[in-house]
């Protein structure tokens, strides 16, 4: 995922329009353009970064919705040339670019989809909403609280253009049907609850520059792989009030974690133990909630469908019940089409997406109070990190031990 507002000069061709523009200029010069509307005419798509992540999900669920005429999909920008030039090709997209400021301003998307590392994700999702466009933004959405306020100030008002972050685990049937159970009291209130996210990653994973880093990545297994299943968790729970956490550098040779655990208290009482770990061979993604009348367990890896789902009902509980409990309708797997469908009927009616906003930062917010309560040693309250502290601008917070050390410092 090689892509920078800044690129080298490349020659266009008839497939392309790869180009980098003669006078660069900062977003912050621009003048905000205001949402076009999208009532009868196809929704203009356009893809930040070609990577894996672009090739193998968003532009499949982006050609997905243009075979049923609901996006268009006009333009593709990396920074690297041939890179942009061959996923065009692969993909039928009619314009490439090396330059986001020169894509913004020919090409006018409505949306754009941001598949960068998470170092670029502010500035490109801020240029994109000045100019207009709706952004659906990869996990993690920017590296820290500051930058998420940053963007979602320059966020519209009233019909948008809104900035919603990529958490696909949220949507298909299951997590529709089990939500509506746990928010209606179907079976009674939750009570214990577990987060696992025990996934493995080697060396060679870590050899990429810009991982394990807190400038580049963010954070580790808790940022950048638990992030999808402690969303989902707060998706179904609610909002968390403290957290008391570890964080552990056991095997690789990284600045950020690579295992962290954690005992989280929610507003409504329900605790809740979370494990995030790059150092489990048997990779699996879990979530179990106990209520009083059933316990419900997701069980899987990167994706789930209602096969993936499991109602264990307590020995007392009506069978009308159970049977209720059990039907989760159609399947619809969780995938990042699944998301973008919801996400394009939001902009059709001009109102906030889910995972957008106060509902998009909570769980950016719960690792965070992660980092700082496993490098500090306190319990860290939902509300409590804001401006001044130093762990809303890093999520290494400066701690000893943990934030990067100066040349100075390492000679010393």
């Amino acid at each position: 995922m090689r892509t920078s507002r800044d690129a080298t000069t490349s020659k266009t061709t008839e497939h392309e329009d790869i180009e980098n523009a003669s006078n660069q200029y900062e977003s912050t010069e621009r003048e905000s353009r205001p949402p076009v509307p999208l009532d009868g005419r196809r929704i203009k798509a356009a893809v930040i970064g070609t990577g894996a992540i672009a090739s193998g999900s968003h532009l499949p669920a982006l050609a997905a919705l243009a075979a049923e005429g609901e996006v268009e999909i006009v333009a593709a920008v990396d920074i690297d040339a041939d890179a942009v030039k061959r996923f065009c090709a692969d993909g039928g997209v009619p314009h490439g670019y090396t330059d986001l400021d020169r894509m913004l301003a020919e090409q006018r998307p409505d949306l754009v989809s941001i598949c960068t590392p998470p170092t670029l994700h502010r500035e490109q999702t801020v240029a994109a909403l000045r100019a207009g466009a709706w952004v659906w933004c990869e996990k993690p959405p920017v590296p820290t609280l500051a930058d998420f306020d940053a963007v979602e100030a320059e966020e519209g008002t009233g019909s948008g253009p809104y900035a919603s972050i990529v958490f696909q685990h949220r949507f298909g049937s299951g997590t529709r049907h089990v939500r509506r159970l746990i928010a209606d009291g179907a079976m009674g209130r939750p009570l214990v609850a577990h987060c696992q996210t025990t996934w493995y990653r080697n060396a060679a994973y870590y050899a990429v520059p810009w991982r394990g880093k807190w400038e580049t990545e963010g954070g580790g297994p808790a940022m950048g792989h638990g992030i999808h299943q402690m969303d989902l968790l707060l998706d179904l729970l609610g909002p968390w009030s403290e957290v008391r956490a570890m964080a552990g550098r056991l095997v690789h040779d990284v600045q950020t974690e690579d295992v962290s655990t954690a005992l989280v208290r929610f507003e409504s009482g329900a605790l809740a133990t979370v494990v995030n770990s790059v150092l489990s061979p048997d990779e699996v993604s879990r979530i179990r909630i106990d209520c009083e009348r059933a316990t419900v367990e997701l069980t899987h890896l990167y994706g789930h469908s209602n096969d993936n789902w499991r109602i264990t009902p307590a020995p007392d509980a009506p069978v009308e019940d159970v049977a209720a409990w059990q039907d989760f309708g159609a399947d619809v797997p969780s995938s990042h089409l699944a998301q973008l469908r919801d996400l394009v009927a939001s902009m059709r009616a001009g109102e906030r997406p889910r995972s957008s906003g106060a509902d998009g930062r909570t769980s950016l917010e719960l690792i965070t109070a992660l980092y700082k309560s496993a490098f500090t040693d306190v319990t860290v309250r939902a509300g409590e990190i804001g401006p001044g502290d130093p762990y809303y601008t890093a999520l290494h917070g400066g701690a000893p031990g943990w934030a990067p050390t100066t040349h100075e410092e390492a000679s010393a």
